[in-house]
């Protein structure tokens, strides 16, 4: 379960390096979390501290671009970083529009969006290759979130259904999820993605509660696929970089 009011280690409150390096800004949710979910204590081998923002429903940060957000979006990163956090992150891609607010306010690095990878997966493609969005709501992610982190805004978007079950669970902020057809849904539309822009070499799933489906997104259209769970790692490993046995002399 995700943190309510306050803080929660994972599991024991230990990890491999003894503390939580990595703070999670969740939105003020009742929907379930499963592994895979950036919101998801379960989903990380590593220690984290989880603060849900209070307010941040996901229909006013989806739908209404977080208004009125920004205050309590910085308190609660200001709180992660006094308790010794060093990178962080949020449960919901749409909250680029505050990427740099959040990195101008805290004293630590934050990455408030999957789609902050964006250029960087645009420049590893071949040429005549694009990466390509697979998002929770395709008419709320307009150009402005992807100018807001360097996106190139005309990047091929696909959204998933409107009404079905993971926009229901998700952005209805339903406490109920059907797992078998949240999977289908963000497995179709990465399928409608390819199929109406061949080009896409690379798909990117905007949605921080997409994750426990990278792997099927992977196998219907063999492109691959990135997500915020890997960008966590990503940063995780910035901070704790691995050793290794070297020779003597």
């Amino acid at each position: 379960m995700v943190a309510g009011a306050g803080f929660r280690w994972r599991g024991d409150g230990m990890s491999v390096e003894g503390r939580p390096r990595i703070g999670i800004l969740a939105l003020d949710t009742r929907f379930p979390r499963i592994p895979g979910d950036v919101g998801a204590l379960e989903t990380w081998p590593f220690a984290v501290r989880v603060v849900r923002v209070s307010g941040a429903s996901p229909e006013r940060v989806v739908h209404r671009r977080a208004e009125g957000l920004r205050d309590a979006f910085i308190d609660a990163g200001l709180r992660l970083a006094a308790e010794g956090v060093e990178v962080i992150v949020t449960t919901c891609g749409f909250l680029t529009l505050m990427q740099d607010d959040l990195a101008a306010a805290l004293p630590v690095p934050v990455a408030t969006s999957a789609l902050i990878q964006l250029p960087m997966l645009q420049r590893l493609l071949p040429k005549g290759r694009r990466v390509g969005v697979v998002t929770a709501s395709e008419r709320s992610l307009t150009p402005d979130h992807l100018r807001a982190v360097g996106a190139d805004p005309a990047t091929p978007v696909v959204g998933v259904v409107d009404g079905g079950a993971f926009a229901r669970t998700f952005l209805g902020n339903d406490d109920h999820l059907d797992i078998a057809a949240a999977r289908r849904e963000v497995m179709q539309a990465a399928q409608h993605l390819v199929a109406v822009h061949p080009d896409c070499g690379c798909i990117l799933l905007e949605c921080a509660n997409m994750g426990p489906y990278a792997a099927d997104v992977r196998a219907a259209t063999g492109r691959m696929v990135h997500d915020m769970v890997g960008l966590v790692h990503w940063l995780h490993a910035g901070l704790v970089p691995r050793t290794f046995a070297l020779p003597a002399g």
